[in-house]
């Protein structure tokens, strides 16, 4: 069961764009705290019907989520028998020839659901969560189990639901179907009703090291940047960030904004322009949305350095240490630059909603930012 259609060629709301699917991915990295966390639970007989896996987004709940699945579905309820209870399990990796390792691939595995956004009759991928998708659990839960009984449902993301979806969803989390695990993936746990929240276990993921990152770069297929550290630093331990900064030339773009930086307060107005222009061509949207993200993140690390009197480390661009450390010198500069972060964030928020030209906010935010640097 899936709550997208099976067209390959339409993009799904539980797939980052340029990496694997989930179930597809051979390995997890970096987790095996929040592994080991659920394997204490699942041999210590007391596995909980409800498990939230939370942290930043990219950093492998969803694959976790897959691996937890098919380990659950692979795994029949240990029996205690003339020689006292088996030893207890020490890992969630299963053969990729297991049978249900093939009918997951396949997407034909009985005992597993797996919601996300749907599409709606025109065929356009809905934005959320809707009841509908919640409610065609209890199908799914009317069925024969198989392979030990078990089921397992995954929601990606539980964050995505509607008020009705949630609603629906906490019915289930009160009323557990018997031998049925429920699996939420979530980015941002404040967004899901307390109640919601108080029926699952949490199992919390850690943002990805600069090893972790790089082995799951390759894993993906990624081509490695020249300098690996700048990619870390403005990933901030996402894959799925890093993917995105790869696809859309987001470290060139954001060394682009060093560069205009540096030059202020004076202001290289060609870059500047060029910068906006950029933004602003047909089909740049996802461009100009990652360049918002940019700027965002410069004017944080701005204001972090003035607050600490130290640039982050590592740097996110070449030459970045230097011009941080000359427009943010002082706690005072710190409170300006985080003073301009707030009105930025809300002024593109503006612009996004009455379609500002693109150029134009670009542009305007760049103003702001001289202003802010000058003396």
């Amino acid at each position: 069961m899936k709550g997208n259609p099976s067209d390959e060629d339409l993009p799904r709301a539980d797939q980052a764009p340029g990496a694997l699917h989930p179930r597809e991915t051979p390995q997890l990295f970096g987790q095996s705290q929040a592994e080991s966390a659920f394997l204490t639970a699942f041999n210590s007989d007391r596995l909980h019907h409800g498990w939230l896996l939370t942290g930043p987004q990219g950093i492998g709940k969803a694959t976790l989520a897959w691996r937890i699945a098919r380990f659950l579905l692979a795994t029949p309820p240990a029996e205690t028998g003339l020689f006292g209870a088996p030893p207890p399990v020490e890992t969630l990796d299963v053969s990729p020839e297991h049978p249900v390792a093939h009918r997951i691939q396949a997407l034909a595995e009985p005992g597993l659901a797996a919601i996300s956004r749907s599409y709606n009759d025109k065929g356009k991928l809905r934005g959320q969560i809707v009841v509908d998708d919640i409610r065609a659990l209890n199908r799914f839960f009317g069925l024969t189990a198989t392979d030990g009984g078990r089921r397992v449902v995954i929601i990606d993301a539980a964050d995505d639901m509607n008020t009705s979806a949630a609603n629906a969803l906490l019915k289930m989390l009160e009323e557990p179907p018997a031998r049925t695990t429920l699996l939420l993936i979530s980015h941002q746990p404040s967004r899901l009703l307390p109640t919601i929240r108080s029926r699952c276990r949490s199992l919390r993921l850690s943002p990805l090291s600069s090893e972790d990152m790089q082995k799951a770069l390759t894993q993906s297929g990624a081509e490695p940047p020249a300098n690996p550290d700048h990619l870390a630093a403005l990933a901030g331990g996402s894959v799925g960030v890093a993917l995105r900064l790869l696809n859309l030339g987001g470290l060139q773009i954001y060394s682009e904004l060093v560069q205009i930086l540096a030059s202020m307060p004076r202001l290289d107005r060609p870059r500047a322009m060029a910068l906006a222009e950029a933004a602003a061509q047909r089909g740049a949207s996802e461009k100009f949305e990652l360049l918002l993200t940019l700027i965002d993140v410069a004017l944080a690390r701005l204001a972090r350095t003035g607050a600490t009197g130290t640039p982050p480390v590592p740097q996110a661009a070449a030459d970045e240490a230097t011009v941080l450390t000359q427009l943010s010198p002082s706690p005072q500069a710190a409170r300006a630059w985080a003073d301009l972060a707030a009105e930025v964030t809300a002024r593109a928020r503006h612009g996004q909603a009455v379609n500002l030209d693109p150029a134009a906010l670009v542009l305007d935010t760049v103003f702001k930012m001289q202003k802010t640097a000058s003396p």
